[in-house]
């Protein structure tokens, strides 16, 4: 036990800095992928049928992969 009482204890201030890059990231893309589910959803939902709505999905599986190819690929080529 100490001589201090509650009210003596030094009070430690508030880290009031500016939120880490990371943090806002991290906060950022879970509404960037809800927005861009919620579109691709959207499409999805104008299809007069099963079938079309799998194979809409599978068009937007299939041009998400070739985005992803194509940012792969614009990477290795750049320099550094």
């Amino acid at each position: 036990m100490t001589a201090r009482r509650p009210g003596e204890w030094p009070v430690t201030p508030l880290d009031i800095r500016e939120p880490e890059p990371q943090h806002e990231r991290a906060t950022a893309e879970p509404a960037r992928v809800a927005i861009v589910l919620g579109s691709v959803r959207a499409h999805l939902e104008t299809e007069p049928t099963d079938n079309c709505v799998r194979a809409a999905a599978r068009r937007w599986a299939a041009a998400i992969t070739a985005e992803a190819e194509a940012v792969i690929t614009a990477r290795q080529q750049a320099p550094g």
